[in-house]
């Protein structure tokens, strides 16, 4: 349980650090794709900010839970494993939530491309990272 804890709190602070500094290249770069947020779909006020800053530790505790049952699975070198890993979470969670939301919100095809880039990227490092500290 240590080592969950230990990877997933690190996982957490380093995908923090990567979603904050990746939110303001992103909206430099792909500014268009930020007009979109301006819908009345999303939370404008405010009053939930903490909720998407606390994000990437939600996120890495269930990654980091994940990896500890599932990690006799992913053979190869670190990169390798931490690689599939992501993959894997992509394909069995990230794309069906992408679907569905697709489907049952008022989103662009967009949208929902940048979120689930954002997720795979996030599986990605956080399984790099937890193949190194957690093998």
């Amino acid at each position: 349980m240590k080592k969950v804890l230990t990877s997933g709190i690190f996982a957490g602070v380093a995908l923090f650090v990567i979603s904050y500094g990746s939110l303001f290249l992103a909206v430099k770069f792909f500014p268009w794709l930020f007009v979109e947020y301006n819908s009345p779909l999303f939370n404008a006020t405010g009053s939930r900010d903490v909720l998407f800053y606390l994000h990437p530790f939600v996120i890495s505790m269930a990654l980091s839970w994940f990896w500890e049952r599932f990690k006799s699975l992913f053979k190869g070198a670190i990169l390798l494993r931490g690689l599939e890993f992501g993959l894997v979470y992509a394909i069995i969670a990230l794309l069906p939530v992408m679907w569905i939301s697709f489907s049952a919100l008022d989103i662009t095809v967009s949208i929902v491309a940048s979120w689930f880039i954002y997720g795979l990227l996030q599986a990605l490092i956080a399984g790099i990272i937890f193949a190194k500290l957690n093998p």
